[in-house]
């Protein structure tokens, strides 16, 4: 490039309007309120995935151990529903600090 051409180029660079900050318009409140939204998306994110596991891991074993002894596969199902009964507590915990983040913090 020689020297005509950038002087060209910087010309038309400078002889553009200005365009307006995008971020200017943007308050605390806007902030805040995505913010709140991300942390609400990622506590359930991370929320879903323990209980997830969890009833997935507890009726795997289940299913084995009613293949090893059918005849107790009320028990077996029935302690099975318990534990993922406790296991979904968690993700309910993160459900409720997502709601709180979304609709109370906003």
């Amino acid at each position: 490039m020689d020297i005509s051409t950038i002087a060209m180029l910087v010309d038309t660079v400078a002889a553009q309007p200005e365009a307006a900050p995008a971020v200017a318009d943007l308050t605390a409140s806007d902030i805040l309120r995505v913010a709140s939204f991300i942390g609400a998306g990622i506590c359930m994110g991370f929320g879903a995935i323990g209980p997830g596991i969890g009833q997935g891991f507890a009726a795997g074993k289940a299913c084995e151990a009613i293949g090893r002894s059918p005849e107790n596969a009320g028990l077996l199902t029935r302690t099975m529903l318990i534990g993922q009964a406790v296991s979904e507590s968690t993700g309910i915990y993160s459900l409720v600090v997502a709601l709180l983040l979304v609709f109370v913090l906003v």
